[in-house]
């Protein structure tokens, strides 16, 4: 009997020896938490986030704060379902975060060059909203154009058909909207003077012969008389846009666009000032009302999954441009309610 005892003893400390082990056990999951939320009107490190040389700028009383998610990696078989259980986290598969065929390093410089792609596009959609449109700029004709002797070096393309060229993806959109032969009305200016051709469209030299093209290289341009430059790290991905573009505005406009309240949101936005939706909408959401916002602007897009996670006390205003969020800024300026995410 005693030596059936120590048998059992030891089958038990075994036992629980391997349950312990195996809890330590790794496991392909990744944690989404809410991540660190930043005021883009403020500064970090003691250094304007948005800084503009050559012209005053206007100071808030709110804020316009950019939202993150955190992710945390090496999750074992023991902390998961803590996680799991826990509303202010998701856990994900780790390849939706880190695909297999990346190093997370590559993942990291990829996170790195949407967040300053971001940037660059916040700037270019405020900037125009401000007065100053982007030019698409005639940068040379390739050989055998079939704009030659109708555009030149330096001419600034207008309108395509009657439709503004706002940037070079639309010029390219109003083109291709056509099949090689076609002929097109291009309006330019030229030394400030207006002008207008009609072009035949040709095949596309790269192999392509049905895409259609008028044979030039452009570049955007979008003068403006001071400088803006952004003061951040360590924050990757597309999804400060929004908020990075309103902070601009806010700082060049006299008025407060925030009427004093705490404003949170995220969105990716392009040149032309659309917003487009984000990933970790539950966590951001629950940075920005730890850290005291009172409205949260919220792609459109992200709807859906935004009413069915939003923190208690946090008003969501639905954006889709970013004329959009300005007049929702507005109308909480004026102590309305601003257009929200249906139920």
């Amino acid at each position: 009997m005693m030596r059936r005892g120590w048998t059992v003893l030891v089958g038990a400390v075994v036992l629980l020896a391997l349950s312990v082990g195996l809890s330590y056990l790794p496991v392909p999951y990744v944690v989404l938490g809410p991540g660190p939320t930043i005021d883009t009107l403020g500064k970090s490190d003691g250094k304007e986030i948005i800084a503009i040389k050559g012209r005053p700028t206007s100071t808030s009383k709110g804020h316009l704060n950019l939202t993150t998610v955190s992710v945390r990696d090496q999750i074992d078989l023991a902390s998961a379902p803590r996680f799991w259980l826990d509303g202010e986290t998701a856990v994900v598969p780790r390849e939706l975060v880190y695909p297999p065929e990346q190093t997370e390093r590559q993942v990291e410089q990829q996170n790195e060059q949407a967040f300053k792609a971001s940037q660059t596009s916040a700037e270019t959609a405020a900037l125009r909203t401000l007065g100053f449109p982007v030019q698409v700029t005639v940068r040379e004709l390739s050989k055998g154009s079939p704009s030659t002797g109708k555009l030149a070096k330096g001419d600034i393309i207008t309108k395509v058909d009657g439709k503004p060229v706002t940037s070079h993806a639309r010029l390219i959109e109003l083109i291709t909207a056509h099949k090689v032969g076609d002929e097109v009305t291009i309006e330019y200016v030229r030394a400030g003077r207006p002008g207008t051709v009609k072009i035949v469209t040709a095949g596309a030299g790269d192999g392509d012969q049905r895409r259609p093209v008028i044979g030039v290289s452009v570049e955007p341009k979008q003068p403006h008389p001071f400088d803006v430059s952004f003061d951040l790290d360590r924050i990757g991905g597309p999804s400060a846009g929004l908020m990075f573009a309103l902070a601009i505005i806010d700082k060049l406009d006299p008025a407060d666009l925030t009427g004093g309240v705490f404003i949170a949101g995220t969105g990716e936005i392009d040149d032309d000032g659309n917003v487009g939706p984000i990933g970790g909408i539950p966590q951001k959401m629950v940075a920005a009302k730890k850290a005291g916002a009172k409205v949260f602007l919220t792609p459109a897009d992200n709807c859906a999954e935004a009413v069915k996670t939003a923190p208690d006390g946090l008003k969501l205003a639905r954006v889709e441009t970013l004329d959009g969020a300005l007049a929702a800024l507005k109308i909480v300026r004026d102590k309305g309610t601003p257009p929200t995410c249906p139920r």
